[in-house]
């Protein structure tokens, strides 16, 4: 969970709060969203290095 509370404070810019007070539902599709998009840019840097 602490990994997602540092994303979402230095990319999203939330209070820690924000997150950690959000219901398990809300919290577990911003997760959902976060491994989306880490997948997604994991795929594009390695498509640029070949």
């Amino acid at each position: 969970m602490a990994t997602y509370a540092h994303i979402v404070i230095h990319r999203f810019h939330w209070k820690p709060s924000e997150f950690l007070n959000m219901s398990d539902e809300e919290q577990a599709f911003v997760i959902a969203s976060i491994n989306e998009k880490i997948e997604a840019e994991e795929k594009e840097a390695k498509k640029l290095k070949k």
